[in-house]
């Protein structure tokens, strides 16, 4: 008999990986707290938030997360290209998530597994900006086969991370730089 677990069935996973998402001028708080929901269920290591996104203590973004912003570790900057020059150092590639000009489908982005990834999402309306485009490594998309040319940043951000995380190596959390 097939049968729906509960929530008490559940047991979390002690793994990571090193993948991090840039997140600039998400103003929808709902959104945010997708991303950590997102972030806590597929082992995302870091939520970078950026520009005018909302930061937790927020009541929207708790409750779209289910309280999974008070386990995921973030952190505000005002500049994400701040953000991406140190990563880049940290030996971090630096992945848009953007249908551009030079865009290559994601089917055929496939990352090392030891690589470390940072994908940078955009705001709801305007997407990536070209200061943060040109401050990637590579740009990928989704491809949209209906009439709209995008999806919601949460629903675009939870393909592109499976994707991602599915050809990289998982590591303990306790064995992760610090964040």
């Amino acid at each position: 008999m097939n049968k729906q677990l509960e929530h008490k069935d559940h047991q979390p996973s002690h793994i990571l990986y090193n993948v991090r998402y840039l997140a600039h001028n998400i103003d929808t708080p709902g959104n945010v707290g997708s991303l950590f929901r997102l972030a806590d269920a597929l082992g995302i290591e870091h939520i970078h938030l950026c520009g005018y996104t909302p930061v937790p203590p927020h009541s929207k973004i708790r409750k779209t997360s289910r309280a999974a912003d008070a386990i995921v570790p973030f952190s505000y900057t005002s500049n994400p290209l701040d953000v991406t020059t140190q990563l880049r150092q940290e030996g971090f590639r630096i992945i848009s998530l953007e249908l551009s000009t030079t865009s290559i489908d994601i089917a055929l982005f496939t990352p090392a597994p030891h690589e470390k990834i940072c994908l940078v999402l955009g705001a709801e309306g305007q997407g990536v900006s070209t200061e943060l485009l040109n401050a990637s490594d590579q740009t990928v998309h989704i491809p949209m086969l209906g009439q709209n040319s995008s999806m919601n940043v949460a629903t675009a951000c939870a393909i592109a991370s499976y994707h991602i995380t599915r050809y990289l190596t998982a590591k303990p959390r306790g064995h992760l730089r610090p964040t």
